[in-house]
């Protein structure tokens, strides 16, 4: 992308502008140091015994095999071969329990640590740690979601500042990036677009404020000329780094994922959607495992490759899991009392497993909460999950509504 003139200026739709808060820079900055956060949504509520919890032989485990991984002992499903030889650098919790069976409110649950309330939106994990560990001179978006279908991924009562930037498959172009006329004219329009906003200040200023119009604009500009947009552009790697991805949306998103860790995006989602498998959910988990194990697996390797690991907490999972009883279709229903997620890197102690799923329907031993697993996940990043936030009718809020798992900190 050729450098525009500081006057030059996109037409920027509302939706793109929503994120762009705060005070320009004017020169790229290095890689911040400091926390980083990529999360894995498995959009649906992935079965557990198709993934990370096999249960090979039994009546409820189906036709799924298991396959032998690089922590002794422990197996997970036969479609995520990769995965399996990555699982020494991650801890599997098997024994998740979720108080939500709805998705959305069971999304909304499991990104932020919060039960969705009426009178309140929480900000996800992802708008957190922007909040907390906000970039001076960033010149890309701190928090960005690729292929979420939803928007459950929020900034909730931290405000649009830190709710997350949102793209699709990143083979496409990011929109709005790119000038749609001349040069000459987005400066006349920059010219007309200053004097309005001149004019709407000086009649309404604490409206003006407010809006923040104008540090939204320049950040707008900051991020057309930034050198880091090509971050995005996946094509750019070579064949052999692509492939080990996967030639899918998903494995493209983990591919971008990475990359946009590496010029210092604080968080970074990437979802693959599919896993309500109400019927049919033993070739509809197998076609998505195919997706998600390439993607998972490499983007564990190179981030401990390429010096991030330390630095970075990965999660990989969904809002609950599947029932053990196999249904008259063929598929498995919705199970909060029961379900798997993955964590690493950052603070986060790989190489073990917690928890234990029935060969049956009976809840788990060693339940862990969604509250418990997300204020491991706040401290995995070398944050304090006491530290306290203030919603806007002045109500403190901890970062996490637990305290975190220690035996899967270091």
């Amino acid at each position: 992308m050729e450098p525009l003139s500081r006057r030059a200026f996109t037409s920027l739709s509302l939706g793109t502008l929503a994120y762009l808060v705060g005070s320009p820079g004017r020169a790229a900055p290095p890689r911040p140091d400091g926390p980083r956060l990529v999360c894995l949504w498995l959009h649906g509520g992935p079965s557990q015994l198709e993934t990370f919890d096999p249960k090979p032989g039994l009546s409820i485990g189906g036709p799924t095999r298991g396959i032998e991984t690089s922590v002794p002992g422990v197996q997970i499903a036969e479609g995520l071969p990769q995965t399996a030889e990555q699982l020494h650098h991650l801890a599997l919790v098997r024994s998740m329990v979720s108080q939500e069976g709805d998705h959305e409110r069971g999304n909304l649950f499991v990104r932020s640590g919060y039960r969705p309330d009426v009178t309140l939106e929480y900000p996800t994990l992802g708008a957190l740690l922007t909040h907390e560990a906000p970039i001076e001179g960033a010149e890309l978006p701190s928090y960005v979601s690729i292929l979420d279908p939803t928007d459950y991924s929020r900034g909730g009562y931290l405000g649009p500042e830190v709710a997350p930037f949102r793209i699709g498959d990143p083979r496409d172009p990011v929109r709005d990036v790119q000038p749609r006329v001349s040069e000459a004219r987005q400066a006349r329009r920059l010219d007309g677009l200053k004097v309005l906003e001149e004019g709407f200040a000086a009649r309404r200023p604490n409206a003006e404020k407010r809006s923040k119009h104008r540090d939204r604009t320049a950040r707008a500009l900051q991020m057309m000329r930034s050198e880091h947009l090509a971050a995005f552009e996946v094509e750019d790697e070579a064949r052999a780094v692509r492939a080990a991805y996967g030639d899918t949306p998903f494995g493209r998103g983990c591919l971008a994922a990475r990359r946009l860790l590496e010029v210092g995006v604080r968080c970074v989602e990437v979802t693959l959607s599919g896993w309500d498998t109400h019927i049919d959910n033993f070739t509809g988990t197998s076609k998505l495992c195919e997706a998600l194990d390439p993607a998972l697996a490499s983007l564990t390797r190179e981030l401990r490759e390429r010096d991030l690991w330390d630095d970075t907490v990965l999660v990989c999972g969904g809002e609950f899991g599947r029932t053990p009883r196999i249904n008259e279709a063929d598929g498995r229903d919705h199970w909060p009392k029961g379900f798997s997620m993955l964590l690493g890197g950052g603070r986060i102690r790989g190489g073990q497993v917690v928890g234990r799923t029935s060969d049956g329907d009976e809840g788990p031993a060693d339940p862990v909460s969604v509250q418990q697993l997300c204020a491991t996940i706040i401290a995995g990043l070398g944050l304090d999950p006491t530290t306290q936030t203030i919603s806007p009718i002045g109500r403190p809020l901890a970062l996490a509504d637990a305290e975190p798992l220690k035996r899967l900190l270091v």
